[in-house]
């Protein structure tokens, strides 16, 4: 059997590919890059927004395998359309290995292959499933089912195996930030077995909330060492508390995640930060909308992630009136992006001359580099192998990017340098505006 396997959506998403790749090859396939080349194509789907449903129809129905097999977040939501798209064989709820076992022919034995090696130069490890959280915008609940974590054992055995071929290893799921909160344990606790244990890559979390860093997850955040990356990704959703209400997300403030977020930032030096915001959610004002501005413009983020609201069937927003123009829904998100971008352009300036401890991912031929702190740079050395973790120094490039001039130089020291050189009180004056 040749299989083509292509992913939509999040970090969680593309690990159940990467099991999805081992069962096939463990069973006896043969994996292509191509559906055309294949006998089957596997599609696993995202259901966070209207757009990426529709991305998946699209595919589904422009390959050109024999045969297709959707999975994944949409797939667990489908009410008839995705199985009536040409060429379905199967639709397979989330991430159910069995059943997409039994849909390929495969002895469902081959579903609890042990993974090892991944398609990526990071590898994936997800820690956790589900959410018990119930934001009025999101379908993933209702896709993914109530939050569980998996066992600690587990999980440093495949760090283990993991760490044997990858330089980083990013922690996933659906809400890590409660990962362990049900046996009475925590993310920072899992880290610090991790980091003692299988010491040798670099670790990095995916989305966290703000106010579920505690003070032993941000001491690892801020420890310098390079055991894990101090970057954080944490999402805000909007500025204003209103809005806030009105998403469901009632954990928190404005307030309150810029105190966390504040925090961080002036303990580290580089620290990369990221969020997702939505425009244009039902109730949301002008005044709302300035009032996200203000915050994003207060806070030393390195990144963002914007997007205009998104009705998904089944979740209390779309039961919601007053909602924002679509234009007016754009146009925040527009003005939003933009002062993303220069946050981002102002901290690659920041950043040049510094040192930074990269990891090399890409193809043959398209060779890059990712930092610590989560900025892709360009390699001065092409010929660097990947999935090689290199000291570097940081050039800002003409086009405003940055280039990883490379060093021989022991990589810990080199971090250690410019970290100590770098003041936290400036990291917060030079990204706060």
């Amino acid at each position: 059997m040749r299989a083509y396997v292509r992913t939509f959506g999040c970090r969680a998403n593309q690990y159940d590919s990467e099991r999805v790749r081992a069962m096939i090859l463990a069973a006896g396939g043969t994996l292509v890059e191509s559906a055309a080349a294949a006998d089957v194509a596997i599609f696993n789907s995202c259901a966070v927004t209207t757009a990426a449903e529709a991305d998946l129809r699209q595919a589904v129905r422009r390959e050109a395998a024999p045969a297709s097999i959707v999975m994944g977040c949409a797939a667990a939501l489908d009410t008839g359309a995705i199985a009536a798209l040409p060429r379905v064989r199967a639709v397979v709820a989330g991430d159910d290995m069995e059943a997409l076992a039994a849909a390929l022919g495969i002895d469902p034995i081959f579903a609890a292959t042990p993974r090892g090696v991944q398609t990526g130069s990071r590898a994936l490890l997800r820690i956790q499933d589900g959410c018990d959280e119930h934001c009025t915008f999101c379908a993933t609940t209702q896709a993914r089912g109530n939050n569980r974590s998996r066992a600690a054992d587990e999980i440093v055995a495949e760090a283990g195996r993991l760490a044997e071929q990858h330089p980083e290893i990013v922690l996933t799921g659906v809400h890590i930030g409660t990962y362990g909160a049900e046996h009475g344990t925590s993310l920072g606790a899992l880290l610090h077995r991790l980091l003692r244990e299988v010491p040798g890559p670099r670790y990095r979390l995916t989305s966290v909330e703000a106010t579920e860093v505690d003070s032993q997850l941000a001491e690892l955040l801020t420890s310098r060492d390079g055991g894990v990356a101090p970057h954080l990704h944490a999402p805000l959703q909007s500025g204003s508390d209103r809005v806030l209400r009105r998403m469901g997300r009632r954990w928190y403030t404005a307030a309150r995640y810029a105190r966390a977020i504040e925090a961080l930032a002036t303990a580290a030096a580089p620290f990369g930060l990221g969020a997702d915001l939505i425009t244009g959610f039902p109730g949301e004002t002008e005044v709302d909308h300035q009032d996200t501005v203000r915050l994003v413009e207060r806070l030393p983020f390195t990144y963002l992630h914007v997007f205009p609201w998104s009705p998904r069937p089944g979740t209390a927003a779309t039961r919601m009136v007053e909602r924002p123009q679509p234009a007016d829904a754009r146009r925040r998100a527009a003005e939003l992006r933009a002062l993303g971008d220069d946050k981002a352009r102002r901290y690659r300036a920041w950043r040049a001359g510094g040192a930074a401890d990269v990891v090399v991912v890409g193809g043959a031929g398209k060779r890059t580099g990712l930092t610590e702190d989560y900025l892709s740079v360009v390699l001065d050395d092409g010929a660097l192998p990947r999935r090689a973790r290199v000291a570097a120094r940081l050039a800002l490039r003409a086009d405003g990017g940055l280039t990883a001039q490379t060093s021989a130089g022991p990589l810990v020291s080199l971090r250690r340098s410019v970290t100590t050189s770098v003041s936290s009180d400036s990291t917060a004056s030079s990204f706060s505006s």
